[in-house]
């Protein structure tokens, strides 16, 4: 088995590196005077099972186009089977036609990466779980439930909590971590009554005197889960906390953390976070290596996946 990492989330790379007591595969990934990406595979891979750990987070077409390459530099130097590890798969919002003459840029993505020479796909909570059938080579999405629960049992302990879903297409995930940790589930109702008007936030579920904890597979701007915190609070939750898979945390995000009424958020490390978020008090990361490499290490000896969440 050997793992490479591109340049999107080396720290992620090592720590699973690190699990699995293998030392990262050594390979040079750089940009042109002209910024065109050049990949050169440093050891032999003739004959290996090669993982590549990439997220596809911002600059998403740059990680991209280093993914791609990386793969079919593999291909060419006759690597036995290529599995792309994407912690964070982009592209996956939009995953449907939202209306005439766009995109279903999901398909296209992974289109792209098959035909590039990935024989595998190994992925962390995808926005959309249809996505996998976007592939015609086999593709593990695994769920980020399992870390996030643990922390929350530690954390929170014999407390009664409220899990809450910051929209109604978040339920079922919800619904599942609140099942294991003895919780009850809360939802908000975002509604905008016509353009240019705010959003009215309706709380379906009791959460008055309670710890109410958000579940969301991702934080882009951070908005959703601000306003549903400012709701929550003003319905009388006595804390408000989040968890969330993928912290893409674009523009003004921690800064509108940092000012909103949530106690604290959580995130993964499938991102490797920008300085701000690192700096951000109210931001805390869970790392997902052991549950990367596990997974890893189960595809190379051809054992269940799936258990890991039995």
């Amino acid at each position: 088995m050997k793992i490479i990492s591109c340049n999107s989330n080396q720290p992620l790379a090592a720590d699973i590196g690190k699990y699995l007591g293998i030392s990262l595969t050594k390979a040079n990934v750089k940009r042109f005077a002209d910024n065109e990406i050049f990949v050169e595979i440093l050891e032999n891979v003739r004959g290996q099972d090669v993982f590549v750990v990439q997220s596809t987070s911002f600059p998403a077409n740059d990680n991209m186009m280093e993914l791609l390459i990386t793969l079919d530099a593999l291909r060419r130097a006759s690597a036995k089977r290529v599995t792309a590890v994407i912690p964070y798969f982009g592209y996956a919002r939009q995953d449907r036609k939202p209306g005439p003459r766009t995109p279903i840029s999901a398909k296209l993505v992974a289109n792209i990466i098959t035909e590039a020479g990935a024989n595998r796909v190994l992925t962390l909570d995808l926005h959309a779980g249809q996505i996998q059938g976007f592939f015609d080579i086999p593709t593990d999405n695994l769920f980020a439930a399992p870390v996030i629960v643990k922390d929350i049992i530690e954390k929170y302990k014999d407390n009664k909590l409220v899990i809450v879903s910051p929209d109604v297409g978040g339920v079922v995930r919800a619904r599942n971590i609140a099942s294991k940790i003895d919780g009850s589930l809360a939802i908000v109702d975002k509604r905008r009554e016509r353009a240019n008007v705010s959003e009215v936030m309706n709380i379906i579920g009791e959460v008055e005197g309670q710890d109410c904890i958000m579940v969301d597979d991702i934080a882009d701007s951070a908005g959703t889960l601000c306003n549903a915190a400012k709701a929550l609070k003003e319905k009388g939750a006595k804390s408000v906390s989040a968890y969330v898979t993928h912290g893409v945390l674009s523009g003004g995000a921690v800064e509108r953390v940092t000012k909103s009424e949530l106690d604290e958020i959580v995130i993964t490390d499938s991102i490797q976070l920008g300085d701000a978020a690192q700096k951000c008090s109210k931001i805390r990361t869970l790392t997902i290596a052991p549950l990367m490499a596990e997974a890893i290490r189960r595809i190379s000896e051809e054992t269940s996946v799936s258990s890991l969440f039995d």
